[in-house]
């Protein structure tokens, strides 16, 4: 690996130098071959056994510089003002096939000066579902970490029962959260804040530089790249389950898959994490919750926005105005791909919200309906009206949005074609991951895994091989909770 380690070079206060604690018998469960390519890793003479030492943290590439990076962060509201890399570490960075500078993590690599009293490790369950669903969002084309590598460290791990524990490899466009900048706003660390932005400019947001306020720029820019990721999110169902304030990654990627989950009835207030009492991050709520947190990183920035503090608070409204007027245009833009709607009309929200509602109304699983509207859209109507209790209301939603679709000058086959382009089929279903993670935990049988990992790789794709991952849960296979594994 030829590292390029650009964060290991700021200031003492970032971050903490630290090994990875090595394991006990590490054995390689997944490596994602296509992606070490994309990163330019030559990894020709490597067998498993080599590369499970080398991703488990058994053994330390030449050129990383391990580290812990420094974070503080807002967790369901409340300020905590140093978290950080409690059980991650950064190896370090390398430039991939298109220039691009990436982090490459590890996950569940031992205790760090930042575990408060946690061991530093990860339970197997949690490594698989990260790896399933951070692939799936890549191959759904929302902006998301990356899963390089799974490993079993032949090692248990005591959490409420031993489980077996894991060690994941993510990569990253960078690690730095909205928490990163307040754990220097939470010390009064100007110069630190400073020296972040200029680098998070550097490295994410380089058009700021000629900016007339540059930092305004740069605060403009993660909102804008929120708003857009988290439309994304919404069009396809996905619900983050913890989006406090250290699990915004200011590159716009979507970060840290702990409880997360996708919709299968539709409810807007649908919530899975089981650490989510009041509802904070549910469904509906997450894009109030990006600009909450936008909010919070604006905060960190005034000090650099304006000299005069009303001044800069006005600009950081300003922004925060903006993300609040883009994003439900944003939202309405991408439902309209999925209904199949190249032009926008005034009345296409109440077309949205009437499908909502009786999706809502009849516990219609949100990824099929759509799906079956895309058939609908070139004759096939029958699987779609088949979703609803009321069909008759489907039936009035079907002929108001057909004459809604009439009027513009596109064939039934090509609107079809276009919305079975947006409208995946195969999504990582939570009762799917459940029964994966319990086969590889149970039985040490990670078939199951290997073969929902080739089925979300082509989400758009309805193949006989992956019909079973098309179908929502049966009564008894429904997941209500969905858990950290912290």
């Amino acid at each position: 690996m030829r590292f390029d380690n650009s964060y290991a070079r700021l200031p003492e206060r970032f971050s903490a130098a630290v090994l990875p604690t090595p394991v006990k018998a590490p054995r390689l469960i997944a490596f994602n071959r296509r992606l070490a390519d994309e990163l330019l890793l030559d990894v020709s003479g490597l067998d498993d056994e080599r590369l499970a030492a080398i991703f488990s943290g058994n053994v330390v590439p030449q050129g990383a510089e391990p580290l812990a990076m420094a974070y503080a962060g807002h967790q369901f509201g409340g300020f905590v003002p140093q978290l950080g890399d409690g059980r991650a570490i950064l190896l370090g960075e390398v430039i991939d096939v298109n220039g691009k500078r990436r982090d490459i993590q590890l996950k569940g690599s031992g205790p760090t000066p930042f575990s408060r009293r946690g061991d530093g490790r990860a339970a197997l369950g949690p490594v698989l579902r990260e790896y399933i669903v951070s692939e799936a969002m890549y191959a759904l084309g929302i902006p998301a970490t990356r899963a390089l590598a799974a490993v079993l460290s032949g090692e248990r791990v005591q959490r409420e029962v031993g489980l077996p524990g894991g060690v994941f490899t993510r990569v990253a466009a960078s690690h730095i959260r909205v928490g990163t900048f307040q754990f220097f706003a939470a010390r009064e660390d100007d110069e630190a804040i400073r020296s972040l932005a200029d680098y998070v400019i550097d490295r994410h947001y380089p058009e700021a530089k000629t900016a007339d306020n540059p930092y305004l720029a740069l605060l403009r820019g993660i909102a804008e790249r929120q708003c857009d990721l988290i439309a994304r999110w919404m069009m396809v169902g996905f619900i983050h389950g913890v989006m406090n304030t250290d699990n915004m990654a200011v590159s716009g990627e979507t970060i840290d898959f702990g409880p997360c989950a996708f919709l299968d009835e539709y409810h807007p207030n649908k919530v899975f994490s089981s650490i989510d009492a009041q509802g904070r991050y549910a469904f509906n709520n997450q894009p109030g919750i990006a600009k909450w947190n936008i909010a919070r990183l604006a905060e960190c920035l005034l000090p650099l926005l304006d000299p005069q503090v009303e001044k800069a608070a006005e600009r950081a409204n300003a922004v925060l105005a903006d993300f609040a007027a883009a994003f439900p245009k944003r939202w309405l833009a991408g439902m309209r791909e999925k209904l199949g709607l190249t032009l926008g009309e005034e009345g296409d929200i109440d077309l949205v919200q009437a499908l909502l509602s009786l999706m809502q109304a009849s516990e219609a699983d949100y990824t099929l309906t759509f799906r079956r509207l895309s058939h609908a859209a070139n004759g096939d109507a029958e699987p779609f009206r088949g979703m609803f209790i009321d069909i008759a209301g489907a039936d009035e939603f079907l002929a108001r949005w057909r004459k809604r679709a009439d009027r513009e000058d596109i064939s039934d086959a090509e609107r079809s074609r276009a919305m079975l382009s947006v409208n995946p089929a195969v999504i990582p279903r939570n009762h799917r991951i459940e029964e994966l993670i319990e086969a590889a935990v149970e039985e040490d049988d990670f078939e199951p895994f290997h073969a929902m990992l080739t089925a979300i790789a082509t989400p758009f794709e309805e193949r006989p091989d992956n019909f079973v991952y098309m179908q929502p849960p049966m009564s008894h296979e429904r997941v209500f909770r969905t858990f950290c594994g912290t």
